[in-house]
């Protein structure tokens, strides 16, 4: 009768062998206890640059006399609109402050 169990426990030995090399050559990770692992989210491959080269370049980001004539015309546009007295308030005389007094 101990044959039948030293059998048993060779072939749990060579199974656990057996999977830890399918792990080792597949990439596969044993997780016996069933628990939840972030590995499948891991795995997965990332697809930023995928994205980002669907979208073409655009070559006003990097021309500063770009950025200079859009920050200009923001300016331009904030000031008309102080003119004409619809531009933000200043700063502690918005709606919220005004509330506390």
């Amino acid at each position: 009768m101990s044959g039948g169990g030293l059998k048993s426990r060779l072939t749990a030995a060579a199974c656990a062998r057996l999977t830890e090399a399918r792990e080792r050559i597949f990439g596969h990770v044993l997780n016996p206890t069933g628990q939840r692992s972030p590995h499948k989210i891991l795995r997965k491959k990332l697809f930023g640059e995928k994205i980002a080269a669907w979208y073409p370049y655009d070559p006003k980001y990097d021309d500063p006399a770009v950025i200079k004539r859009e920050e200009s015309e923001r300016l331009s546009k904030l000031e008309m609109l102080r003119r004409r007295g619809k531009g933000p308030p200043k700063k502690g005389q918005g709606k919220r402050a005004s509330k506390r007094k």
